[in-house]
C-alpha cells in the first residue's frame, strides 16, 4: 500500500511527522479515512482521536482537542488546538476530569455555560477513547 506524509502539530509543538498508509479522523461532518491519493481537502475536525497507520504496519493513536485537516496529493497536515499521543494520556487523570465535568453539567443544567460545560465533557470523553485505544493496541503488540 502506498505511503504519504503526515505531519500532526498543536499550537505547542510538532506531535508526528512521518510516513503512513492511512490515518482516520472526525470531521465536522463525520469520519474521514486518508489514504495516498486522496483528493484535496480541506476541513474542520472535531475532538477526538487520529488513527494513523504507520508505513510498517504499526498503528498510534493521537488526541486532538479540534483543529484542520488539510489533504494535498503527497502530504497531510493536521493542524490541531492541542494534540496529545495516546501513550502521553493519563487514564485516572481524565477519568477525575470526565467525573467533574459530568457533576458541572448535572449541577448547573440550567446555566447558559451549558454549552461549554457539553464541549469540555465531550473533549474528555474523547480523551478517554484515546487512551483506551492506545491500551488496546498496547496489549495486542505483547
Amino acid at each position: 500500500m502506498a505511503t504519504f506524509d503526515l505531519t500532526v502539530v498543536s499550537a505547542e509543538d510538532r506531535i508526528f511527522s512521518g510516513q503512513v498508509k492511512s490515518i482516520q479522523v472526525t470531521g465536522i461532518e463525520g469520519e474521514l479515512g486518508i489514504l495516498a491519493g486522496h483528493i484535496p481537502l480541506l476541513t474542520a475536525i472535531k475532538p477526538g482521536i487520529v488513527k494513523l497507520t504507520l508505513a510498517d504496519d504499526k498503528e498510534e493513536v493521537i488526541y486532538v482537542s479540534g483543529g484542520f485537516l488539510e489533504v494535498q496529493p503527497n502530504i497531510v497536515t493536521v493542524l490541531a488546538d492541542t494534540a496529545i499521543r495516546g501513550d502521553e494520556l493519563d487514564g485516572d487523570r481524565i477519568l477525575a476530569a470526565k467525573k467533574r465535568a459530568e457533576e458541572n453539567i448535572r449541577d448547573k443544567h440550567g446555566d447558559t455555560n451549558y454549552e461549554l460545560l457539553t464541549a469540555k465533557l465531550s473533549k474528555e470523553l474523547a480523551k478517554l477513547r484515546a487512551y483506551e485505544l492506545t491500551e488496546k493496541l498496547v496489549k495486542n503488540k505483547r
